[in-house]
């Protein structure tokens, strides 16, 4: 990585990429620390103080890179966008008008990616709405409509920023922008996790033994999300020999890469996106809502864990599966196959290959999306089981592994593009 890294910094337009990306970081990070009018430090760190023991809050925080507990401009950070391209994503399938736009190239691209900002917008108010009159509302020094209607505005406005910040990382940085802010929100919270171990560890409220086993855990999920993020399946392939005027083409042999986790840290960050509504509601009715729906839908109580753990658990496997056939299309692979001469040793061209694919996929995936629900689930449980109050865990450890993972192999296909053989090894 460090090699791919040093001569990535010596193609001049790559170099530009860079330094556009830590230029976007710097500015992330200063909107994270630009905080909203109208709103009072003190009693925002008492209602803070006061939901220490709620994952959600502090899931929430911690992947906002700390601006939700500051209430910043960029406290809903970008996940009423993750949602609204979840809700989109799921009404492509479903409605056959959306599914034309997105055959229709760069132009269908273009309209659902303007429907998934509208809908963002859309979600920015609910939710934001929520955080206003539900888990903040004591902090405002006036509760006035028009003031409650600036702090909706300033927060809203902040998270339609940091969508196009994300976007513009895309275009001209490195890396995928939304997760690449993300991965940021996560590490600049990493210094403040370490110091609240280290001072359960001298005030005595946590013992070195539920530390080496938090450290071993940690180490563990790491080795495995690399493993799945790294590991494929070859299915050999190969192409016919055929006569065209003089010369004779084809006959070379190759392979299908299958990963294991075709889907990287989405089905994490969807599934997250998913199981957070319900708190959410939860903030915005306040003490109001009946006993029965705290102890099922939020993580409150050790039966609101285990739901929250379950449901989160499937999203991420149906997810999996979801992303999965969107990259790759068995049907339209064996047809390109086929129409090109391949074949797989063994199986029949056309729609036996277009099966065959599709069992192989649905059985890697099935493998890659269990061990992605499993190094989700284990950490947070054992975090409650140890009555350790850190959220630095399995979600944490898939989403940095697979961002910094997904850039480097970037920076690596513009390198082999144009130095035509790549650095990694």
């Amino acid at each position: 990585m460090l090699k791919t890294l040093k001569e990535a910094w010596k193609l001049e337009d790559i170099r530009k990429r860079i330094i556009f990306t830590f230029l976007m970081i710097i500015v992330f990070r200063l909107g994270n620390v630009v905080p909203v009018p109208f709103i009072d430090k003190g009693k925002l760190a008492q209602i803070l103080a006061g939901h220490q023991e709620n994952g959600i809050i502090s899931l929430m925080n911690l992947l906002s890179g700390g601006s939700l507990g500051q209430m910043s401009v960029f406290a809903l950070s970008i996940y009423p966008y993750i949602t609204a391209s979840i809700i989109v994503q799921l009404l492509t399938i479903a409605i056959p008008r959306l599914e034309e736009l997105s055959k229709e190239g760069e132009e269908g691209k273009k309209k659902i990616a303007r429907y998934t900002k509208i809908g963002a917008i859309i979600l920015s108010f609910i939710q934001g709405w929520a955080l206003v009159q539900g888990l903040f509302r004591e902090a405002i020094t006036e509760n006035t409509t028009s003031v409650g209607f600036i702090i909706l505005l300033s927060i809203v406005a902040g998270s339609m920023f940091l969508i196009w910040l994300g976007e513009a990382i895309t275009e001209f940085g490195i890396g995928n922008g939304i997760s690449m802010l993300i991965l940021l929100g996560i590490i600049s919270n990493v210094p403040t996790q370490v110091g609240i171990i280290w001072r359960d560890l001298l005030l005595g409220h946590l013992n070195w033994f539920s530390v080496v086993i938090l450290l071993a855990i940690v180490v563990i999920t790491l080795i495995i999300v690399i493993m799945i993020n790294q590991g494929e399946r070859k299915i050999p392939v190969q192409y016919a020999k055929r006569v065209v005027g003089r010369k004779m083409y084809g006959g070379q042999s190759t392979h299908i890469p299958v990963k294991v986790n075709m889907s990287g840290v989405m089905p994490v960050i969807f599934a997250s996106a998913i199981t957070s509504l319900p708190n959410t509601l939860a903030l915005f009715f306040g003490k109001n809502l009946p006993a029965w729906y705290r102890n099922i839908f939020t993580v409150d109580s050790l039966s609101g864990l285990i739901v929250h753990t379950l449901v989160n658990a499937l999203l991420i496997i149906l997810f999996a599966y979801f992303y999965t056939a969107v990259q790759f299309n068995t049907v339209e692979y064996a047809k390109n196959l086929q129409q090109y001469g391949g074949f797989i040793p063994g199986i029949r061209p056309g729609k036996p290959t277009g099966i065959y694919l599709s069992r192989i996929s649905n059985r890697i995936t099935f493998i890659g999306a269990l061990a992605l629900a499993f190094v989700w689930a284990v950490p947070n449980l054992v975090n409650y089981a140890l009555g350790i109050a850190i959220v630095f865990g399995g979600t944490s450890v898939i989403i940095i592994v697979g961002v910094i993972l997904d850039t480097i192999q970037q920076m690596e296909s513009m390198m082999t593009m144009r130095h035509y053989k790549g650095f990694l090894k």
